[in-house]
């Protein structure tokens, strides 16, 4: 990530041949395969979804109305979370409302969370991703919950709100391309009905929460530096709260 916008490591540094080998045996020793591997969680969490969803669309009523019983059982919903079933919190990010909802979604995991799969690497981005999804199903209880709740948002705005801290610590800059994508799509949210806005919201303070924990918050690098036991703590803990304030929010529901 630049000032001007994200650029490839390699050409980063191209008319400057005394610089571009140490800079490759540097990513060799640190795992350059973070930057050059395909973004196969990406990939698995867009198919994943795909796959839930045409589950739904046999069980429920056509394409854009998907329902059935693993619709019924995985759907946000803050008195079955009372009732004991947790894995809602995490279950309802791969169910989606109908085609527009599920494409819009899945475009943005391929826009948003590859190049950040590809900074950060695998096993990072997907505990950032579903810490992600957790905190959005805290905020979409924090806000409406006794409303019925799907789809991946939480998460994404969790990649955004990555995006906003790997933009400032490698520029320096709060205010760029980052932090206007998430000012145009928090605008989105406020303004079109049927949008979780506590969703989209608590998947952004996750996401730069985990973010600020994998880089332990400022004094490594996102993408090389060892998040270590405060790092990982860190993470879980984000996890944790954001599962502990929903269980607050839904007690006495059920």
């Amino acid at each position: 990530m630049t000032p001007v916008g994200p650029r490839c490591p390699d050409h980063a540094t191209q008319g400057r041949p005394s610089l571009r080998a140490p800079t490759r045996q540097r990513a060799a020793r640190r795992g350059s395969y973070l930057r050059t591997d395909q973004p196969f969680v990406s990939y698995g969490i867009i198919g994943l979804n795909v796959l839930i969803y045409l589950i739904t669309v046999a069980q429920g009523a056509g394409i854009n109305s998907p329902g059935g019983s693993l619709f019924a059982k995985w759907v946000l919903y803050g008195p079955a979370v009372a009732d004991g079933d947790w894995w809602r919190l995490i279950t309802a990010a791969f169910l989606h409302a109908n085609v527009l909802h599920i494409g819009l979604n899945m475009l943005a995991v391929g826009w948003l969370g590859a190049p950040v799969e590809r900074f950060v690497g695998h096993r990072r981005y997907l505990a950032l991703y579903l810490v992600s999804g957790l905190a959005g199903s805290a905020g979409a209880l924090i806000a409406t919950p006794t409303s019925p709740t799907v789809g991946a948002s939480g998460a994404i705005f969790g990649i955004l709100g990555a995006l906003l801290i790997i933009e400032y610590q490698q520029t320096g800059n709060i205010t760029g391309q980052a932090f206007t994508l998430i000012v145009i799509n928090l605008a989105f949210s406020f303004t079109v009905s049927g949008i979780s806005v506590g969703g989209h919201i608590g998947g952004l303070i996750g996401g730069i929460l985990a973010m600020l924990a994998l880089s332990r918050f400022g004094r490594a690098h996102i993408a090389y530096g060892r998040p270590g036991l405060l790092g990982a703590a860190a993470l879980v803990g984000v996890g944790v709260a954001s599962v502990l304030v929903s269980y607050l929010k839904v007690r006495g529901y059920a």
